[in-house]
């Protein structure tokens, strides 16, 4: 199958004499997007190479034509970007927060609900002013009615228990109680 295109002598004159014009037109309906507006223009002259028989119609000019190839090729390059999803690139990826486990902070929870309870009362009180309600040491005093310093130990000896109640916590928990603590005997003086 012969395929006949418009001759290169003929397309050149087109570009020449169209094509500023017609890359303005194109840059208006990209608002402004030169790579788009240099893409529909190289498309628009690749469907005039492509259809000879424009260069045959009774107009005294191929503008018409040329512009409304390529105003329905931007047409179709913008249906055809909503149509599918925006791309993310590597870099927003690489920004963008990790969604959080919760399947793991559920059993954590579970976990540390068992051994709260079995913490005695007086202890867990505290635990639940301080961590739960997140209270200062002089705030939960008042709460509870007993002096600032009891409430730091009671603090230190509960986290102290949980953390020989829940397995593979010790480590985080005796990296939270040293500085619950520090934070605690700061707030405190």
């Amino acid at each position: 199958m012969t395929t006949t295109t418009t001759d290169e002598r003929a397309l050149t004159d087109l570009q020449r004499e169209h094509g500023p014009a017609l890359f303005h037109f194109l840059l208006g309906l990209t608002f402004g997007d030169r790579q788009r507006a240099e893409d529909l223009l190289q498309e628009t002259l690749v469907r005039a190479w492509q259809h000879p028989e424009a260069f045959d119609a009774p107009y005294d000019s191929m503008r018409p034509w040329l512009f409304t190839v390529a105003r329905r090729l931007a047409i179709d390059a913008r249906r055809s970007r909503q149509a599918r999803p925006t791309e993310v690139c590597d870099a927003v990826l690489e920004t963008t927060a990790a969604g959080q486990d919760t399947a793991e902070a559920t059993v954590s929870a579970l976990d540390v609900r068992d051994a709260v309870r079995t913490l005695g009362p007086e202890h867990r009180a505290v635990l639940v002013q301080m961590y739960f309600r997140g209270l200062t040491v002089d705030e939960t005093a008042r709460v509870l009615g007993i002096p600032a310093g009891t409430v730091k130990s009671r603090s230190y000896y509960a986290l102290r228990q949980l953390s020989r109640n829940l397995p593979g916590y010790s480590s985080r928990f005796s990296s939270r109680s040293r500085a619950s603590s520090e934070t605690a005997s700061a707030t405190s003086t």
